[in-house]
């Protein structure tokens, strides 16, 4: 689909694109996604999913993960759906309120994301998102990079997010959002 780079691009927009063309919307603005994914990118988002996920079930507790694709729609409370202008697909979404769950994904800021970051564009990862999600009040974000085999961690305050903790791959990561949860990116076969 031809892009205009006049217009500003909405939920609307959104769902009238082929499920085959992978976009998210920033500010209005449709960022193409990267083509499939790097083998190490998928190796590390399936390694957590399955950490967090089992986190999860033997803890009996209300969160849900997902993975992309699965739309997280960025609204503020008095926003209509449709008029949103900020929609993504976060590499790994972890939502602990199922009032925010929809057929379609996640309507509303998810509790952590995490971004893997890929050569295709690192800049919505550092930057664009960063924003974004500390805007909404993504409690915990992730930045996972496997080129430079580091980890930021932004944690929200009242403030916004902090200065990112930062981490390499030979560390355990504590998951923030819960009390007991660490992820071992060393054990992370790459």
């Amino acid at each position: 689909m031809l892009i205009d780079p006049i217009k500003t691009y909405t939920y609307k927009d959104y769902l009238s694109y082929d499920e085959n063309e992978r976009i998210e919307i920033i500010d209005g603005e449709i960022i193409n996604m990267s083509p499939a994914p790097s083998r190490i990118h998928q190796e590390i988002i399936t390694e957590m999913l399955f950490k967090i996920r089992q986190y999860i079930q033997s803890n009996n507790g209300p969160c849900k993960v997902y993975t992309a694709p699965f739309d997280v729609i960025l609204k503020n409370d008095d926003d209509e759906l449709i008029s949103s202008k900020n929609i993504v697909q976060p590499d790994i979404s972890v939502i602990c309120d199922k009032n925010k769950l929809t057929d379609k994904g996640c309507t509303g800021s998810p509790d952590m994301i995490v971004e893997v970051v890929s050569n295709f564009n690192p800049r919505n990862d550092y930057i664009r998102k960063l924003n974004l999600y500390e805007q909404f009040k993504v409690k915990e974000y992730w930045i996972v990079n496997p080129m430079r085999r580091n980890i930021l961690v932004y944690i929200l305050t009242e403030g916004g997010y902090d200065a990112p903790i930062a981490y390499t791959f030979a560390d355990k990561v504590k998951v923030n959002i819960y009390d007991n949860l660490e992820i071992d990116f060393n054990s992370i076969d790459i």
